[in-house]
């Protein structure tokens, strides 16, 4: 298995938007409420929305290639580009979404790490990330990997406020282990 990523620039603007719209939906349309479901993707991942991400300095869009062929990509946040206004030291992991279809292949797994060593070499402390509370299968695969559960954030899906439980990898162990 051949797994590669790339750094996103305006280039790939097109794709971004597609497979964001495309794994958010396949993710989650079937466990929200249509109208603020549709209002949210048409906001949160309109070509304009994207561009303005891409465009700033402290959000990082990372593809995943497998074979070249694009199969999901991650996004980190750094500085105040943070949902969350924590530690300086820390980097969110916003976004991480792989392809139904590729789903199962430990390439979510490839990502994490792929982001664990981007955030290392940053000299991060900590990698942090929200998952959506009725999302069960992500916080297993997070606790897996070792993140800790440190609170929670309300997330609105139009009119629709969900939990997010925020979790987070302690780097500087990561680099001892």
């Amino acid at each position: 298995m051949n797994l590669s990523i790339t750094l996103c620039n305006l280039s790939h603007l097109e794709a971004l938007v597609e497979i964001s719209r495309n794994t958010f939906i396949n993710a989650f349309e079937k466990d929200n409420n249509p109208v603020d479901f549709l209002a949210y993707v048409n906001n949160a991942f309109s070509e304009d929305s994207i561009k303005k991400e891409l465009l700033n300095p402290n959000m990082s869009f990372y593809f995943l290639y497998l074979d070249n062929q694009l199969v999901g990509y991650f996004k980190l946040n750094e500085k105040e580009a943070q949902t969350e206004n924590l530690k300086a030291a820390s980097i969110e992991l916003e976004r991480i979404y792989v392809i139904s279809t590729f789903q199962g292949k430990k390439i979510g797994e490839f990502m994490i790490n792929q982001a664990i060593t981007i955030s290392i070499e940053k000299n991060a402390a900590f990698l942090w990330l929200g998952v959506w509370e009725k999302n069960v299968n992500a916080i297993r695969f997070y606790e897996r990997i070792g993140f800790k559960k440190f609170g929670s954030h309300n997330f609105y899906i139009g009119a629709d406020k969900q939990i997010d439980l925020l979790y987070k990898l302690d780097l500087k162990q990561k680099e001892r282990q």
